[in-house]
């Protein structure tokens, strides 16, 4: 199928040519924290059918914002960013930031998945210390944040070597990440140690 373009000469409009589609940058939300197969992406993306997701991928790959490799004795496809792909990730951390007002309160029809809240709570992380690896424990959910003065980036599982512990249940991870409470004021929930 040929590629829809906005044909404006404009950066933002070829931009919005490669990664404009539904679901696109949901999909690179998905692998800023590291690889993942297929069908992880379909389970951390409800509502994506299996046909959107498949093209989707085979776009982003074909623009070269994600790489797809085989892994394991199955052979199993795993997607992970290029450098290009990983480039998008202060464009997300600005529509997090942006959309943060947004959320208010959780609708009934809300999927909701912890490692959504990794952008909102890097930056909250980011407000607490300068510098420093801290691992997010929200329920069977573990990612860990890197603050490297303003870069601040995430990645799935504990971080390696010794880093501060930050234990969340969701109601305060989601209130810590859309603004409603400071990650300081967390309260009981939240414990940091080293």
């Amino acid at each position: 199928m040929p590629r829809r373009s906005y044909d404006h000469y404009c950066a933002a409009s070829r931009a919005l040519d490669v990664i404009g589609d539904r679901w696109s940058l949901l999909v690179v939300r998905e692998l800023l924290s590291g690889p993942r197969r297929y069908s992880d992406l379909f389970a951390d993306l409800p509502g994506i059918s299996t046909d959107v997701l498949a093209t989707r991928l085979k776009d982003l790959e074909r623009d070269g914002i994600l790489t797809r490799h085989r892994i394991g004795p199955r052979a199993t496809s795993a997607y992970e960013l290029t450098v290009d792909g990983a480039a998008l990730r202060p464009v997300l951390d600005a529509l997090s930031a942006w959309g943060t007002p947004a959320l208010g309160e959780r609708r009934p029809t809300d999927a909701v998945r912890a490692h959504w809240l990794a952008l909102p709570l890097g930056r909250a992380i980011g407000e607490q210390i300068d510098k420093g690896t801290v691992t997010v424990r929200i329920g069977e959910t573990v990612f860990h944040v890197v603050v490297d003065g303003a870069e601040i980036t995430h990645q799935d599982g504990p971080a390696p070597g010794p880093a501060i512990d930050l234990v969340l249940d969701l109601a305060t991870a989601n209130a810590v990440a859309n603004g409603t409470l400071a990650l300081a004021d967390a309260g009981p929930d939240a414990q940091w140690s080293s």
